[in-house]
């Protein structure tokens, strides 16, 4: 069957699956099928759920608390949330009624979308973005305009850039940090410069802080949240269970918005999922709500650092002519190869094909995010599989810049 016998709506006119789904997808296949396949294109943590935040599921279950739950989240969560969240800004107020639990951050950032944009209006996505920002803001029939960051300024961008590709029809913007793919951070400065732009232009800024915990300065990375109340009044932070807490399976996503659009966010909800499953529910309550899990974030986090520290340090010995992002938040890596570039790689999805054909690495390329110049790498994985992955990888650049020589 052809895709002309069955015409699609024109909803899905711009939808592309997910490549960073797609590709740990390939990756698994190919060591099902036995291959020795090092897979570092995954976005989620490599550890096990906390025991205290599993066990809190298990008991919701066991006592029955299986049905479904209120549209916006059980009560307990969205308490421990805005709890949560005011601690981690110097104990800022913040209410649980704001707060929309979700199946996921990634529905989150789609209710809020489809709630705040429409037809006709446009919607700036600083790049390189996650794959999935330009996507939904498609099925919410508004234009994605992706803003290129600077390289001079770990590829953020700043207001007068996004002011640049801004017009009267621009309605919002789409901000994480830290960054997915870069690993980069957003200051509070800058945050703060950011909001003041997109309120003074009477537009929305959603802020994706789902990697707020990860972070390699001092406590958590800055938020919008650290900003006063009046910059926060068309500002929707992303935030969840899935990165800091190792719980990406549990599917429990965090908005925080102004009351209306919160209320509109439920309602909207209630017509697609009803809500999160009531025992992940209880799990990621225990998760933000109980001090002792702390110390296995702030365990997690430092195991990151460490795994950071190793691939910069490798890169930069290694590798001394790949330019790349330090990363500060995140658990990514993000290096440049089109001086790689040749008659048979023209861009960073072939690198990476290549490379997972000849040697048995996962990465994603960055065409995925809007740049093809560039490869995201996942330090999400053991440190054995991490020096195993980048001596295959080294390996790699030193048989192209050979065949560079040669030609």
């Amino acid at each position: 069957m052809s895709a002309e016998e069955f015409p699609l709506s024109k909803n899905l006119q711009y939808l592309k699956p997910s490549e960073t789904v797609s590709i740990n997808q390939e990756a698994q296949r190919r060591r099902a099928a036995g291959e020795d396949i090092i897979d570092l294109s995954a976005g989620e943590p490599d550890f096990d759920t906390p025991k205290l935040v599993a066990e809190a599921g298990i008991r919701a279950i066991q006592q029955g608390k299986t049905h479904y739950p209120p549209t916006a989240g059980i009560l307990e969560l969205r308490a421990a949330v805005a709890h949560h969240l005011s601690l981690l800004s110097g104990g800022r107020p913040v209410n649980a009624d704001n707060v929309v639990i979700s199946t996921g951050a990634k529905q989150s950032i789609y209710n809020a979308c489809m709630t705040l944009f429409g037809p006709g209006d446009r919607v700036l996505i600083p790049s390189p973005a996650w794959v999935s920002y330009p996507q939904i803001v498609h099925l919410a029939r508004a234009e994605p305009v992706l803003v290129p960051g600077d390289i001079e300024w770990s590829l953020k961008v700043d207001v007068d850039t996004l002011e640049r590709h801004a017009d009267s029809r621009t309605r919002g913007v789409i901000l994480c940090s830290p960054v997915n793919p870069t690993g980069a951070v957003y200051s509070r400065s800058e945050l703060k410069a950011l909001a003041e732009w997109t309120g003074s232009r009477g537009m929305w800024l959603i802020s994706d802080e789902i990697y707020r915990r990860i972070h390699y300065g001092s406590g958590p990375a800055p938020s919008v949240l650290d900003l006063p109340d009046e910059l926060l009044q068309r500002v929707v932070v992303i935030y969840g269970a899935s990165k800091a807490y190792a719980m990406t399976g549990w599917r429990i996503g965090v908005a925080l918005a102004p009351r209306p659009i919160a209320q509109a966010m439920a309602a909207l909800q209630t017509h697609i999922t009803s809500g999160a499953s009531q025992p992940a529910q209880w799990a990621a309550a225990a998760a933000f709500g109980d001090d002792r899990v702390e110390a296995e974030v702030a365990a997690m986090v430092e195991a990151f650092r460490r795994r950071r520290d190793l691939v910069v340090a490798y890169f930069r010995q290694h590798l001394p002519g790949v330019e790349f992002v330090e990363p500060l938040g995140a658990f990514y890596f993000f290096f440049r190869v089109d001086q790689y570039f040749d008659g048979g790689i023209s861009s960073a999805s072939d690198f990476c094909q290549q490379l997972m054909a000849s040697e048995g690495v996962a990465l994603v390329p960055g065409d995925a995010f809007g740049d093809p110049r560039w490869v995201r790498l996942s330090f999400a994985a053991s440190e054995k599989d991490l020096n195993r992955a980048l001596e295959r990888l080294a390996r790699f650049a030193r048989k192209l810049e050979a065949a560079h020589a040669a030609s």
